[in-house]
């Protein structure tokens, strides 16, 4: 049920963003539009990618992509253990919630456990 509302959303962010937001850019303009369009901090983000000793390079556009990746994640798995929480008659989110959401849901499966 939840991963056919998720997909609903998915085809309405790609039918509702501007032709400009979609299509790659070239120049400074790119990397302030992207800025703008990226929530969490684009430099921890790639601090935390070259934490990992097989990464030496990381471009602008994998930083922002594994930004935005990672906002649309959190996103989505809020979004499914806020479910847990309104039946539990709550507006917080708890932990509990989140371990429900990832046991109720197989692409959490990776989750289990942690």
């Amino acid at each position: 049920e939840s991963e056919l509302d998720r997909s609903g959303t998915e085809e309405e962010m790609r039918e509702n963003v501007p032709e400009e937001e979609s299509s790659p850019q070239a120049g400074p303009a790119s990397a302030t539009s992207q800025t703008r369009l990226a929530k969490l901090p684009l430099s921890r983000i790639k601090t935390l990618m070259k934490a990992d000793p097989d990464v030496t390079l990381a471009s602008q556009e994998s930083v922002f992509i594994i930004a935005k990746a990672t906002e649309l994640f959190v996103e989505m798995i809020a979004k499914d253990a806020l479910v847990y929480a309104q039946q539990g008659k709550r507006k917080t989110l708890q932990r509990k919630d989140l371990d429900n959401a990832i046991e109720a849901i197989d692409e959490f499966a990776f989750l289990e456990g942690m």
